[in-house]
């Protein structure tokens, strides 16, 4: 415990020595430092937000946008290259000589390609192979897709209260499972692990649409004579990096996921196969469960390279929190703080991932009796 002690206050002793020495050659070299900076003008725009923002807010808000840019990058490629990902490492498997050639052809292309130029072969595709904004293809009139994004019917209001339904929906759930699973290993009685907490998602998301007023209004797309008005648009930019980021480290998680299924012992299969199980039963019931255990810590892994990856976002001109804080860098001259910053929000984010993946890592491993 002492030796523990000791290298804690030897490393705060370090930390505070570089900030302090930092300081004091800023301070001779006339360099202003601090944060104070935050509260001041931004006085630059920002293509694209999730919450309201103007040039008039401060430096603190338009970096908060980036953050929030950041993070809706991260969950959505997350969730993308989880599904993308499986799907290509099972397909690995498949009895289909053409599926496993697709998905290995798949895996060793994008894979080999360095992630910097495939999204800019995705930014090209959007802003050069598809039509401009007058012209936009349109799917059943509702869709729309140019080289101003891709437009689609979103509700007006009360989509905040809908999503936290949702959120509630989901804790619930994961609770009921856990009942579930605490009563099935104690009397050996299953239940509707499922249809309870899909019903509950449900549930939860028509409460909060009746509290915010059951709201029926939407904003549906429409060509107008320069452009595509109303709806949700994702701009060309969002997509090109959302889709970089999801196909390139999709193609390592299915080889983590091919690396997690071949763990398996063959004898599982064999009497997965006695007991009168198809294919598909057999991957989903009993394969694919005992290689969580050694998919998962990969997978974070991953899950960590693809939210430090977006930080590429730069070159494709999404406003993510590196290329506003690069233009906050250029007017304020607050680089060391800046950075400061991004430091905090990558580890901030990559902690909070290796948290809820290390607890779910917890929950699936084998629990000896």
């Amino acid at each position: 415990m002492i030796y523990q002690v000791i290298a804690l206050a030897l490393l705060a002793l370090g930390l505070w020595y570089l900030a302090h020495n930092t300081q004091l050659n800023m301070r001779a070299r006339g360099i202003q430092s601090g944060f104070d900076f935050l509260g001041a003008n931004a006085g630059f725009d920002i293509g694209e937000k999730l919450i309201d923002y103007d040039p008039s807010q401060s430096y603190g808000k338009a970096i908060w946008v980036g953050v929030l840019n950041t993070v809706k990058v991260a969950i959505a490629g997350i969730v993308l290259t989880t599904v993308l990902g499986v799907m290509l490492g099972v397909g690995r498997f498949s009895r289909n000589a053409l599926v496993r050639g697709l998905c290995y052809g798949y895996v060793e292309a994008f894979r080999n390609v360095p992630l910097l130029l495939q999204l800019l072969m995705w930014y090209l595709v959007f802003i050069e192979l598809l039509p401009a904004a007058n012209e936009a293809w349109a799917f059943g009139g509702l869709v729309f897709l140019s080289k101003g994004g891709l437009s689609f019917p979103w509700p007006t209001t009360g989509v905040g209260a809908v999503l936290g339904g949702l959120a509630v929906g989901a804790v619930a759930g994961v609770f009921w499972r856990r009942r579930v699973q605490k009563r099935f290993e104690a009397t050996g009685q299953d239940g509707d692990r499922f249809w309870a907490p899909l019903a509950m998602l449900v549930a939860f998301a028509l409460v909060g649409w009746v509290v915010a007023g059951m709201p029926r209004a939407w904003s549906v797309p429409e060509q107008l004579a320069f452009m595509v008005d109303g709806g949700m648009a994702l701009t060309p930019e969002f997509m090109a990096l959302l889709i970089g980021l999801t196909m390139y480290t999709a193609s390592f998680v299915a080889e983590v996921v091919r690396g997690g299924i071949q763990s398996v012992s063959r004898g599982q299969d064999e009497a997965a196969s006695a007991l009168g199980l198809n294919p598909r039963q057999k991957m989903k019931l009993v394969v694919l469960p005992q290689a969580m255990r050694v998919i998962i810590p990969p997978l974070t892994n991953q899950y960590l390279n693809l939210t430090k990856n977006s930080s590429l976002a730069v070159v494709v001109g999404y406003p993510d929190v590196v290329s506003i804080a690069n233009t906050t860098i250029n007017q304020s001259g607050r680089a060391v703080e800046c950075i400061a910053i991004i430091m905090l929000v990558y580890l901030s984010t990559s902690l909070t991932t290796s948290l809820v993946m290390n607890a779910y890592n917890r929950r699936m491993a084998i629990k000896e009796r």
